[in-house]
């Protein structure tokens, strides 16, 4: 689903030059999990930020589902994101004026999805993660692990074949995450998606088909 070789990507601070990622290559099938660790600060964020095109690396190449993208313009690429890839955050970042069903709805009538078959689609994801009877219910009026739900939801509404995951479960205490993560790896393995998860819990990374470490600025198995 997702392939990036020796991708390049580097910073100036205070008029210094600061190598991220120097070289990093992966691969992540359809079906797979890949955990991503690393201290703080290696650069595990800035590498998601890459694998999900929102940024540009300064070499080297990212195929979302074997296109290269390192020729496309920024519309092209907000297009393959759209349609190709879901995004899960630390924090859920859930609109708050909208309900759980909206919340799941409008990321599909962005795509350009009818509002009829999009509510279809949302009630069907609110049943699959356990939250059918709180689809009226703005995301104040949910528990953390009920947010994070509905986030996970939303990054699916479009059927996309990669989730890219940033600490999905790092606000959340250790039953919650326990919950969410199983939660997770149970949407990805029904859907067939390949998921690149970032986490610090070394024991959720370890649930996981592969671990790829973060160091110097290359991925190590």
């Amino acid at each position: 689903m997702i392939e990036l070789d020796g991708v390049v990507r580097t910073f100036v601070q205070a008029g210094t030059p600061l190598r991220v990622l120097n070289g990093a290559s992966l691969r992540v099938r359809p079906g797979e999990l890949v955990a991503l660790v690393g201290p703080s600060g290696a650069g595990k964020s800035t590498l998601l930020h890459l694998a999900g095109l929102l940024e540009h690396p300064d070499a080297g190449e990212v195929r979302i589902a074997g296109q290269p993208t390192a020729g496309l313009g920024d519309p092209e690429r907000t297009l393959l994101r759209r349609a190709k890839i879901g995004f899960v955050y630390q924090f859920h970042h859930l609109l708050p004026e909208f309900s759980a069903e909206e919340n799941i709805v409008l990321p599909q009538m962005i795509a350009g999805v009818a509002r009829p078959a999009a509510r279809v689609r949302a009630r069907e994801l609110l049943e699959r993660i356990g939250l059918a009877k709180r689809a009226s219910h703005r995301p104040g009026k949910l528990s953390g692990g009920e947010q994070q739900r509905v986030a996970i939801a939303r990054a699916l509404a479009n059927a996309p074949g990669l989730l890219i995951a940033d600490e999905p479960t790092g606000n959340l205490d250790h039953h919650t995450a326990e919950g969410v993560f199983a939660l997770l790896m149970k949407l990805v393995r029904d859907d067939g998606l390949g998921a690149l998860v970032a986490t610090h819990n070394l024991d959720l990374a370890h649930r996981m088909d592969r671990v790829l470490e973060l160091r110097d600025g290359v991925l190590v198995g």
